[in-house]
């Protein structure tokens, strides 16, 4: 919590008496003991999130916007406190995570965006690890998250609510110049997605419960190896490796993902090129890659991006979240949970070629943003494209409120569509 403390003594006093001017003698003040530093930093964030929509695809309902029926809200607190030097060197982090509705399914939305648990209002753990360095090599073991950068197939999500968090063990090493080598083992995973009202049963279901982290591969989990170079003047590349044994049959099938990026400065525009496979016995393998051109027009930043997924068994993906490390990625990635797919007859992640534009400056005291995107599916059920359009607006009311609202329409050659609202307010302390 920012705190500044400002002490102030004024130490010359001047009286006037007789017409003569005396000074006062200063009063003696005993030295005060400097507080020790106890290594302890605390911080945290109020979040209130309301989202609404017209349909909701992944129960095939249709409304109208505002409607509770059609909407979800939660409001949240997360308090952290970490210090890296608890003992010996060894550092601790730990985060708690409280989430509920404020009672607002009663009267104004039907589903939270996330859950902590089986109950609307609940609390995690969000985050609980150790760490420790040893030279140029830090380890960092327990619940936490994942960077994306580091990680595109296990990262923590930041659209909904609160991120999705992991137990891992985390080794970074930078002994080599220019290029940082991290190693992880990934055991279990919370889910962000939403928590939805099941229509048949009559309660909610927590797709997005955030308490529950389950195995990602029985007690074996998944590996990776991830390794980022920077030799070249203005040239990042990043490479990664994820394998787990016996992945989901348990029959010796195991899970292969390659992936790599690059990242490269030419002056006049960043251009970035990404893909790689994910490989596995029991499915068709996915294949995808990936191009990007960014750069600032005046106070305007636009990028074009491109992505191709081939028709395989599960398309592209990341544990834990909805999204994925495709530079195409939108809103429309964000609204659909977890497994649900398929949407207007097609499977939103998979055998596609997508096309976006960006384009964001900062105006009217705050950023106005905006993207456009074109997906042509191969099909077999009557829908074949998909329109995109998303608009947004983010603005700081002080250093540490800052407000973002965005609208999205979502359009399939069939004429269905689909429009969406989604307001936040974050309050980090």
């Amino acid at each position: 919590m920012k705190k500044t403390l400002l002490l102030s003594i004024v130490a010359s006093t001047m009286i006037f008496a007789g017409g003569d001017i005396a000074p006062v003698e200063p009063a003696v003040v005993a030295p005060v003991a400097p507080v020790a530093e106890s290594g302890w930093k605390f911080s945290g964030q109020g979040v209130v999130y309301y989202q609404t929509q017209d349909e909701r695809p992944f129960l095939g309902i249709q409304g109208n916007l505002f409607e509770q029926d059609m909407s979800f809200a939660n409001a949240g607190i997360q308090l952290r406190a970490t210090n890296d030097d608890l003992i010996g060197g060894i550092g601790l982090g730990v985060e708690v995570t409280g989430i509920g509705t404020l009672g607002l399914e009663e009267d104004v939305v039907v589903s939270p965006m996330q859950m902590a648990g089986d109950s609307l209002n609940g609390g995690y753990v969000s985050q609980l690890y150790l760490t420790y360095g040893m030279g140029n090599t830090s380890l960092k073991v327990g619940r936490q998250e994942l960077p994306k950068a580091l990680s595109p197939f296990a990262f923590s999500e930041d659209w909904n609510v609160f991120k999705n968090t992991f137990d891992a063990a985390l080794v970074v090493n930078t002994d080599i110049p220019n290029t940082t080598l991290v190693g992880a083992w990934v055991r279990d995973a919370n889910q962000n997605g939403y928590a939805v009202w099941n229509i048949f049963t009559g309660g909610f279901v927590p797709a997005g419960n955030l308490g529950e982290f389950d195995k990602l591969n029985e007690n074996r989990g998944v590996w990776m190896l991830t390794a980022q170079n920077k030799s070249i003047e203005n040239l990042t590349l990043t490479g990664s490796w994820y394998y787990a044994d016996n992945f989901l049959t348990g029959a010796g099938d195991d899970l292969n993902i390659l992936w790599a990026d690059a990242q490269y400065d030419a002056g006049f525009a960043n251009i970035g090129l990404q893909g790689g496979t994910v490989r596995h016995d029991a499915i068709d393998n996915t294949n995808a890659f990936g191009a990007k051109a960014s750069s600032k027009f005046g106070i305007v930043n636009a990028s074009l991006a491109y992505s191709h997924i081939n028709d395989s068994t599960f398309g592209i993906f990341q544990v834990g979240g909805s999204g994925s490390v495709l530079y195409t990625d939108m809103l429309m990635e964000e609204m659909m949970p977890y497994g649900a797919t398929v949407w207007m007859g097609m499977n939103y992640r998979n055998d596609n070629d997508k096309f976006v534009l960006r384009a964001d400056a900062d105006v009217l005291g705050g950023n106005l943003g905006g993207a456009f995107g074109y997906a042509d599916y191969g099909s077999s059920l009557g829908n074949n494209t998909l329109k995109e359009f998303d608009l947004s607006y983010s603005t700081k009311i002080n250093d540490d409120l800052s407000l973002v609202g965005t609208y999205a329409y979502v359009d399939a050659d069939n004429d269905d569509s689909l429009n969406a609202i989604r307001l936040v307010a974050r309050y980090n302390f």
